[in-house]
């Protein structure tokens, strides 16, 4: 009879790692399936500007000078007409999922947590991105880059682990200027931190957007009698007997938060939505795709 054996270094790195890559490809499956979902109602990125690709023929208007009139194309017609090429220039998207405490927040076993949610949507629209040939990247230490094989990596950085902190705060990182962003995070913690986040990006021209990501629960504060409520990180603990009394109370600074994010989103050209987490994920990601796509526009 043998004793027990001890793992080498070896085994115990290979079943880290094949417990850090379990998650991935159910992850990737599911961004890829919503990204197709919203595919064909996203019409592409494609308009006229700078670039060598041609685009589409045009009439011309007043305003073109005559270098801008294709001939050879208006020989065939009695209108002048212009001939656009693509806007070949990529954009930058930078993305930040809160993988805080709060986020595994569910308030019932059959929906997913909020963190689900915020990973799904991000890898998502990183698919569609790369597909329309921008460059994605992930806060805080992913910059962007271009092209399909950026998608494992994202795909493992919003797998990993969750941070140990209550609540998230988008981090110091700078993005690049002129550029485009995504927070995605309940935003219930210290809201001092994405006031300066989004300050910050933009002072630097940067444009996004804020989804606030929530549980129906957090929304209806469905309790009532005694109960006690504590942080996911157990770092706050409340106790009552009458929790039904908190409720109009919690649903006026939930209402408070949303304006605040409202109002610096409207102050700093970005936007906002709210999405709960019982809600399908189709319509937040299609919101998303259009309010970037808007921003590349102007």
């Amino acid at each position: 009879m043998t004793g027990p054996q001890t793992e080498t270094p070896q085994a115990i790195l290979r079943s880290r790692a094949e417990g850090l890559a379990a998650p991935l490809p159910a992850l990737l499956a599911q961004a890829e399936h919503l990204a197709q979902s919203v595919l064909p109602g996203a019409h592409g990125r494609r308009r006229a500007g700078a670039g060598d690709e041609f685009w589409q023929y045009r009439p011309a208007t007043a305003s073109d000078w005559g270098a801008r009139i294709d001939w050879r194309r208006s020989a065939r017609s009695d209108t002048h007409f212009v001939r656009e090429t693509e806007w070949q220039a990529a954009q930058a998207v930078t993305l930040w999922v809160d993988q805080s405490q709060a986020m595994a927040f569910s308030g019932h076993k059959s929906r997913a947590p909020k963190a689900d949610r915020a990973r799904v949507l991000a890898l998502a629209l990183a698919v569609l991105l790369l597909k329309g040939g921008e460059r994605v990247g992930l806060m805080p230490d992913m910059p962007p880059r271009a092209g399909r094989a950026q998608l494992d990596p994202l795909a493992a950085h919003l797998a990993g682990d969750t941070v140990t902190d209550d609540y998230g705060t988008p981090p110091m990182s700078v993005l690049p200027a002129h550029s485009q962003t995504v927070f995605l995070s309940d935003f219930l913690g210290d809201p001092a931190g994405v006031q300066s986040a989004v300050g910050r990006a933009a002072d630097r021209g940067v444009r996004g957007a804020l989804v606030q990501i929530l549980d129906p629960a957090e929304e209806a504060f469905p309790y009532q009698g005694r109960s006690i409520f504590t942080s996911m990180g157990g770092g706050m603990r409340h106790e009552t007997l009458r929790a039904a009394d908190l409720r109009a109370r919690y649903r006026d600074r939930l209402a408070e938060r949303k304006d605040m994010l409202a109002g610096l989103a409207r102050a700093t050209g970005w936007h906002m939505l709210t999405h709960h987490t019982d809600q399908p994920a189709g319509p937040a990601l299609m919101w998303l795709w259009q309010q970037l796509d808007a921003r590349r526009a102007m």
